[in-house]
């Protein structure tokens, strides 16, 4: 096996079912057919995602055929996986609207003149009961139960629609359309990728093996996710990604070397080495820092985000280029910083008051209702702002 080979199994690999298929179709020299789907139900980006896509990317650089396959009818419906409840259906206005926005985003990472794109509402709007009946009957109702969502949501009493059921057929069926050797996709979407690999086989179709990338965890510990506001997005500028990547734990600095870089991974060891063996953490977090802004922004932009990140936490000294905002005398503090997007909400900036993180020339603010004064407002951990009054 070639060392591309057992990079492209290991790095950033959570699972591969069955890794002898894998290997042995890797072997045979042939490019493979390989397909990701996703379901634009979100409008945003963050490193969580750029994994399974960073992996795609690796797979066009070797010579693959990779399918890019947008869940323009499944969306609709909405994967339970993962989820305590059930998602809010979308409209296909919404659906294209968020894809044009998650392409944008994407294609910071993925070359999307080197892939083939597929719509499955192109297959599944022509679906007929028969066909349907035919699918659900490779799988039990036992098999939907035991999935962690499912047991979850029974326990506490919430809903499970017949829908979510359906789901995993129908992801299914995008596998027999696409007849692929291999489908990739993050960790939470193993149960999905298995059922189309059971169809696909049922179908006479080829053997396919499943490859899932790793989830990662984000800035407070718990699976990068919208819902814990603890996200490294990929349109966030230089200064809030490096901020940000500097806040994670110690213990996540290789895992996000591994799965967010392109460090290679002798060197990604090598860092592991010195941090075990007593090195400064801070140093390595520095250089995960630097890479990740490098890769979403360039090079100068890492490079002026690591100056004023060193100025503001090690020097204790303000940033260069701090924004100015005008607000008129006698605003409410709160309100002027929704105004300037620099909280998302009010009770967003009354909940950084009552925790002590918000600044007014360097003294705390305590009242959550003040009025808005002239001066430099520091919000968090990472943003400035140079408030003028207006007469």
């Amino acid at each position: 096996m070639t060392s591309a080979t057992e990079e492209l199994l290991t790095r950033s690999v959570e699972h591969i079912v069955p890794r002898s298929l894998a290997e042995a179709k890797l072997a045979s020299g042939k490019p493979m057919r390989v397909y990701m789907g996703i379901d634009p139900t979100g409008t945003k980006l963050h490193l969580g995602h750029s994994v399974p896509l960073r992996k795609m990317q690796t797979l066009v650089e070797q010579g693959h055929h990779v399918i890019f396959l947008i869940g323009s009818f499944t969306a609709m419906i909405g994967d339970p996986s993962g989820r305590d409840k059930m998602r809010e259906p979308l409209t296909s206005d919404q659906i294209v609207k968020n894809f044009e926005d998650y392409k944008r985003q994407a294609s910071l990472v993925l070359d999307f003149d080197s892939v083939e794109m597929r719509f499955n509402h192109e297959w599944l709007e022509k679906m007929d009961g028969k066909l349907m009946m035919e699918l659900a009957s490779h799988f039990t109702v036992q098999q939907m139960l035991e999935r962690d969502m499912f047991e979850k949501r029974m326990t506490e009493g919430n809903p499970i629609s017949i829908v979510e059921f359906l789901y995993p057929l129908l992801v299914g069926y995008d596998s027999i359309v696409l007849d692929v050797d291999c489908e990739l996709g993050g960790s939470d979407q193993l149960f999905n990728m298995l059922a189309g690999r059971t169809l696909q086989k049922a179908y006479g179709k080829r053997d396919k093996f499943v490859l899932t990338t790793k989830l990662i965890e984000g800035t407070d510990g718990r699976k990068m996710s919208k819902t814990y506001n603890n996200c490294i997005w990929m349109t966030d500028s230089p200064s809030e990604m490096y901020g940000k990547t500097m806040s994670l734990k110690d213990s996540l600095i290789t895992t996000y070397l591994e799965c967010c870089t392109n460090v290679p991974m002798q060197e990604v060891e090598q860092a592991k080495k010195r941090m075990a063996s007593g090195g400064n953490p801070r140093d390595e977090k520095m250089i995960l820092a630097r890479e990740i802004v490098t890769l979403y922004h360039g090079a100068e932009a890492a490079a002026h985000a690591e100056s004023e990140f060193t100025k503001i936490f090690a020097e204790k000294t303000l940033p260069q280029d701090i924004p100015s905002l005008r607000a008129a005398r006698g605003s409410l503090l709160s309100e002027v910083l929704v105004t300037g997007s620099l909280v998302s909400s009010k009770g967003e900036a009354r909940r950084l008051i009552r925790q002590g993180g918000m600044k007014h020339n360097d003294v705390t603010v305590s009242d959550t209702e003040v009025t808005v004064e002239e001066g430099i407002y520091k919000i968090g951990k990472r943003k400035f702002v140079r408030v003028i009054i207006q007469e």
